[in-house]
């Protein structure tokens, strides 16, 4: 792969940039009545959601006074305030680092100041979680509810507004990729706009004739990426705070719900309502239902043609850098086993050897991929951004295969990352809190197969001498150090870990153990 030489073009007068705010301000032009957004019994045209955006843009400027290139954090369950307050800030020229809903305190701040977070947005649920914290930069907490309402209206009469360019961040969602603190993925405002053209050119569910289901948490990828390519498309987007199987199903048989995005965990969520209740609500008039995060058993996948129908099930690979790299179809569930399908719209993709050779089918190399909606790089970690990239493709640490007809298969990750009910865990951080107990002298943290969750973690422990293994105690130790679904039930002792001649703990030889 060799690096292509920039040219120096003059850019032509007709250029525009495409930002968030400048796809859903067109689309707001074709339909200004139309109903844009749902949540529960509210509900925001088009014409008024763009009204709040650009006084969510207006406020950053006028009374918070940040300029270009600072950031601010958000912190809340799926809302519209959380769409306004994404879509309209970064028009400001303000990146909004999405954090994660069921941080503890302490992981909030953390995130919070490596963002260096000028204000935190966030809701009543997740409030005092968030003014708990003690951070170095976060001058404002702004609150939804009438606090929010008050600091929006400073935003009236707020006409200037710097240039934002389409390569600008929009977004900052944190991950740790594979292993250490988690680190901010910029995102561009261009990525993301041509990634939902992208989402509906493939899964044909993002139109002005389409409303999609969203209850993924929007401080994730998916979460956010799909809500936003409905509102760019010119569609409707029904938001829920968390996923109830039974309300999901209900909304889909007769709420006009034409696309939804799930992961393995909520088909085993529905699946295991009563079979009765299952039949009343078997084939809705679902145009897609997308699944990521973690792979789909084929037992599962067959149970899901079964019940919703052929020709809608779309099983991606993606990741929070690269966006979507690749999308099993329809009319490929049941004929490829374990495949993540082929490359999607505009991506290529390269399966490459230690030594940088492309790999042939069915050998299995590191995975690579190209596309107009890769990221920018990390927030202020130039080293790790340079280990993602080579010449221009990234690379999240996945292996992967290719069968003869150009199939994808991801094998194994690279590292350590557990996906479990398709949330990203990274065993580090919880390694470094299991080693602060005073009974544990060493700790490795595992995924195991689960047919409910897709993995589940094992912790395994070698104990201080004259300790005994007390579960709920570390459990308990564990509790406010960490979001409770990262903290390990399943818990073994061991007289010693498993380790090369470096020092590193050979995790394989840990999933062995059973």
């Amino acid at each position: 792969m060799s690096a292509i030489e920039p040219r120096n073009v003059r850019i032509p007068h007709s250029f525009r940039s495409l930002t968030m705010a400048s796809g859903i301000r067109a689309a707001a032009e074709r339909a200004p009545g139309k109903i844009a957004v749902l949540h529960g019994p509210r509900s925001a045209t088009y014409a008024a959601f763009v009204d709040r955006m650009d006084l969510a843009a207006g406020a950053v400027i006028g009374d918070l006074g940040l300029a270009p290139g600072e950031n601010v954090a958000i912190v809340a369950r799926n809302c519209i305030e959380y769409l306004e307050v994404a879509c309209g800030v970064p028009d400001a020229g303000v990146a909004v680092a999405t954090v994660n809903s069921r941080y503890t305190t302490a992981e909030i701040e953390a995130v919070c100041d490596d963002a260096e977070a000028r204000a935190i947005f966030t809701d009543g649920a997740c409030a005092a979680a968030v003014r708990a914290g003690r951070y170095r930069t976060v001058t404002r907490v702004i609150e939804f509810g009438p606090d929010y309402e008050r600091w929006l209206g400073r935003g009236a009469g707020v006409t200037a507004r710097p240039p934002v360019d389409e390569w600008d961040t929009w977004t900052m969602p944190y991950t740790s990729g594979t292993t250490g603190r988690p680190k901010g993925v910029l995102l561009s405002h261009r990525g993301r706009s041509l990634l939902a053209l992208a989402a509906a050119s493939e899964f044909g569910c993002f139109s002005p004739d389409d409303r999609f289901l969203a209850m993924t948490p929007m401080n994730h990828g998916g979460g956010l990426a799909f809500p936003v390519a409905a509102l760019l498309t010119g569609g409707s987007v029904e938001l829920m705070e968390r996923f109830d199987p039974l309300e999901v199903l209900r909304k889909l048989k007769s709420g006009g719900i034409t696309g939804i995005f799930m992961v393995p965990t909520h088909f085993h969520q529905i699946f295991a309502l009563d079979p009765t209740v299952l039949a009343r609500f078997e084939r809705p008039p679902v145009k897609a239902i997308i699944s990521n995060a973690a792979p789909l058993p084929q037992v599962l996948q067959e149970k899901i043609v079964a019940y919703f129908g052929s020709g809608r099930l779309f099983e991606i690979y993606s990741s929070t850098e690269a966006g979507f790299v690749s999308s099993l179809r329809p009319a490929d569930q049941l004929r490829k086993l374990s495949c993540v399908g082929l490359p999607h719209t505009e991506t290529r993709v390269r399966i490459l050897d230690e030594h940088g050779a492309e790999c042939a089918p069915e050998v299995v190399g590191e995975l690579w991929s190209t596309s107009p909606w890769l990221f920018n790089g990390y927030w202020k970690r130039d080293h790790e951004t340079a280990r993602a990239f080579r010449d221009g493709w990234v690379s999240v640490g996945d292996l992967a295969k290719r069968d003869a007809e150009g199939f994808l298969y991801i094998v194994d990750r690279k590292k350590d990352m557990v996906i479990s009910g398709g949330v990203n865990i990274y065993p580090r951080e919880i390694e470094e809190v299991l080693l602060a107990h005073p009974a544990v002298a060493d700790a490795a943290v595992i995924g195991v197969p689960d047919e409910k969750w897709g993995e589940r973690l094992r912790a395994v422990l070698v104990l201080r001498e004259g300790q005994a293994l007390d579960v709920a105690g570390i459990v308990r130790f564990c509790s406010g150090r960490l979001a409770g679904y990262k903290i390990p039930r399943e818990l073994r002792v061991t007289d010693a870990l498993p380790r090369n001649a470096n020092g590193k703990v050979l995790k394989t030889e840990l999933r062995r153990g059973d």
